[in-house]
């Protein structure tokens, strides 16, 4: 069976996204980097998987611009992984994915992390999407539209 490939000429945002963040390690090394993890040695320790899958991951995050290499807080000779701009502009994606997995992939009982306000620790609200004026959209209300490039406002797109 082929490989699907998109290519930058994918007219859609989904698939261009997925090209980049779209594997189960690479989420979830985005998703230890929101929790504070930076070095290799933490990336392998959490998430047990090896080196070289873990280096691969790495690299291809480092060559899209989600993550960019530091040199160690501490002043030691070891690199560190910290998000960029770009990286740090899945958070909501990596919050959506925690609120539905929350919602519909343990049973009622069953143990598992939430997220939480630092400052209160108080349980967070669940992600919505809402127009310009403030109403509540569910996917009835939403359609995707094509646009040509001389139409896209960089500046109505939220960063």
């Amino acid at each position: 069976m082929k490989k699907h490939q998109t290519s930058r000429r994918e007219e859609c945002p989904v698939a261009r996204s997925l090209e980049v963040v779209g594997d189960r390690w690479s989420l979830l090394i985005i998703r230890n980097a929101f929790d504070g993890t930076r070095r290799f040695g933490g990336f392998q320790k959490d998430l047990g998987l090896s080196k070289s899958v873990l280096a691969s991951r790495l690299h291809a995050l480092v060559s899209n611009g989600i993550l960019q290499v530091e040199p160690s807080a501490d002043g030691n000779a070891y690199q560190e992984y910290g998000l960029t701009e770009k990286g740090r502009g899945l958070f909501h994606v990596m919050v959506g994915l925690r609120q539905w997995g929350e919602a519909f992939l343990f049973s009622r009982n069953e143990e598992h992390s939430v997220m939480v306000d630092r400052s209160s620790q108080e349980s967070v609200h669940t992600l919505e999407l809402r127009s310009q004026h403030g109403k509540l959209l569910t996917p009835n209300d939403v359609v995707v539209k094509k646009v040509r490039a001389r139409e896209v406002s960089r500046s109505k797109i939220p960063r």
